[in-house]
């Protein structure tokens, strides 16, 4: 069982990109960016205890950090995990997406 706690933490933030809104229109999928260390049934949970949806599936991938440079200095970025969830045809969800 997860705590509250977790259930609440495991969803950063919505994600936009221009891939994520195509997903979005054709496929009725929302990304989002999650916990480096959350499961897929993690993220399941969630979406089901914070939106009250069962999602069809879950997709995730780790997003590796860039490497960028300053002037003389360099460093990277951090990475961070990114899961696809896909509905069924007649649920959807309200979110205000960020622009990144």
């Amino acid at each position: 069982m997860i705590k509250q706690e977790r259930i609440l933490k495991i969803l950063s933030a919505s994600y936009s990109s221009e891939k994520s809104s195509i997903l979005s229109e054709k496929y009725n999928t929302i990304t989002f960016k999650v916990l480096k260390n959350a499961k897929k049934s993690e993220i399941k949970n969630s979406i089901k205890k914070i939106f009250n949806i069962q999602p069809k599936s879950v997709k995730t991938l780790t997003m590796k950090g860039k490497k960028k440079k300053y002037k003389n200095f360099s460093g990277k970025r951090k990475s961070w995990k990114k899961a696809y969830i896909v509905f069924e045809k007649n649920q959807n969800i309200k979110i205000m997406q960020n622009i990144e």
